[in-house]
């Protein structure tokens, strides 16, 4: 009976509104139970095919119509995504190098071990093992210094700095600085906590965060301090040194997204700015730059009076990171596989990088490698004006390139003009053929 109601509905033979028997009536037509009808009558109610009140007839529900065009209608036909011959995006791995078959062995092991606790709802700090495991790796590679109960696991930077704003938004925090180039997508999320994000220059030395001493509506700052994006730049020590002195002197919080802290080529990495003053800074990491940013893994090392908060952002059952991925990372850490990929990948994007540079010196007299020899990118600095134009070339032929533009904070008036060009997504045996097509299109390359 149902399937029959549905039917008539959604081929227009009951239009919405119409005024069907009742139950009593239509039982004695139909020559079935009283309970039969009324049973079927409220599954209809309940889907929102049919609508009554206490006392009134049962009639077809005047929203009828939009449940039929909802079913009925196909989505909108998405665009095709842009085919790239060539993908020099930033902020993008060589995925062709994850380490399928230590991962397998990684999972297995860690759910050999894994508790039977582990297989209920997810605790929404993260898995104890790999909160254990990162305090001891982030404090031996990165400096940071932080205990296992301050780190709380989130599926990556994205989510991570959704937690911290909303958490920052609940102390009242109004305003956090940024700099002038990087992630709108960090800003939007900024934004949604109804946290305004006005910008701070950007140089040779990273950050001017000298600037915060005339903002006093600002409670907070976002920086990429080992490594700038887009600009790939380092902080200053004597400016490290002054945005910690900063959050000190007005309780500020100072978040460090350290997005691709293990790659630094021409000596070890700089040390996290956390490990200066760990009740001051959120130390934000991801496996996004060094395994795969499909895995969805991510942490936040967290002053104390935050991590509750933080975590309460989540809710009380954590949804985004599966307790298998967590464990394997886990066992990951341990057992040495994840220094091994580092150290792997670190020499083949070095080698990389300094290709890259020495093409450019090679054959573009009118651009210039900005930055430090680190990270999965270079930005490229062009002549005023040249940017745009580039661009678009770069774009019809199907080099996946980004402009700096793109990254620029509404508010600054900086002018600078770039390519932000990542050397890390190509598998190996299609880098040369990638850097080739690049390097042809950069202004004065035939000269």
């Amino acid at each position: 009976m149902t399937d029959a109601v549905r039917d008539a509905i959604r081929s227009g033979r009951l239009a919405p509104g119409t005024r069907l028997p009742s139950s009593r009536a239509l039982a004695g037509d139909l020559g079935v139970a009283r309970n039969t009808v009324a049973r079927a009558y409220a599954e209809l109610i309940a889907e929102g095919w049919l609508t009554s009140q206490h006392g009134s007839s049962t009639c077809v529900s005047r929203r009828a119509t939009e449940i039929v065009r909802s079913v009925a209608t196909p989505p909108p036909r998405r665009p095709p995504a842009r085919r790239l011959d060539h993908d020099l995006r930033p902020g993008r791995p060589d995925l062709s190098a994850f380490p399928r078959a230590e991962w397998s062995r990684a999972v297995k092991r860690a759910l050999d071990a894994a508790p039977v606790e582990a297989f209920g709802y997810a605790d929404p700090y993260g898995r104890p093992e790999l909160r254990r495991a990162l305090s001891q790796y982030l404090a031996r590679t990165r400096g940071v210094r932080t205990r296992p109960c301050n780190i709380v696991v989130c599926s990556g930077a994205a989510e991570g700095l959704g937690l911290i704003a909303g958490a920052l938004a609940g102390e009242g925090i109004v305003a956090v600085a940024v700099e002038e180039f990087g992630l709108p997508t960090q800003w939007a999320s900024l934004d949604r906590a109804g946290i305004r994000c006005p910008p701070l220059a950007v140089d040779s030395d990273g950050a001017d965060v000298t600037a915060l001493d005339d903002m006093p509506e600002v409670g907070g700052v976002l920086l990429t301090a080992s490594h700038q994006f887009p600009l790939g730049v380092t902080l200053h020590p004597q400016r490290r040194a002054a945005v910690v002195d900063w959050a000190r002197r007005t309780g500020g919080v100072i978040i460090d997204d350290d997005y691709d802290g293990e790659f630094r080529y021409d000596r070890e990495p700089v040390g996290a700015l956390q490990g200066v003053d760990p009740e001051h800074v959120i130390y934000m990491g991801t496996v996004s730059k060094s395994l795969a940013p499909g895995l969805r893994l991510g942490w936040l090392a967290l002053p104390e009076r935050l991590v509750d908060a933080v975590a309460r952002q989540k809710g009380e059952i954590e949804g985004t990171s599966g307790f298998v991925d967590q464990l394997t990372m886990a066992e990951f850490i341990v057992s040495g596989s994840y220094d091994r990929h580092i150290r792997r990948m670190r020499a083949e994007y070095s080698r990389r990088r300094e290709q890259l540079v020495a093409a450019v010196a090679r054959s573009s007299r009118q651009s210039t490698v900005a930055g430090t020899p680190a990270g999965l990118h270079v930005m490229l600095e062009l002549a005023r004006g040249g940017e745009s134009d580039l661009v678009r070339q770069l774009a019809w032929r199907r080099l996946g390139v980004e402009g700096l533009g793109g990254f620029r904070h509404p508010e600054t008036v900086s002018a600078r003009d770039g390519l932000v060009i990542g050397f890390a997504s190509p598998a190996p045996s299609a880098w040369s053929a990638a850097l080739d097509a690049l390097i042809q299109l950069l202004p004065d390359a035939a000269s």
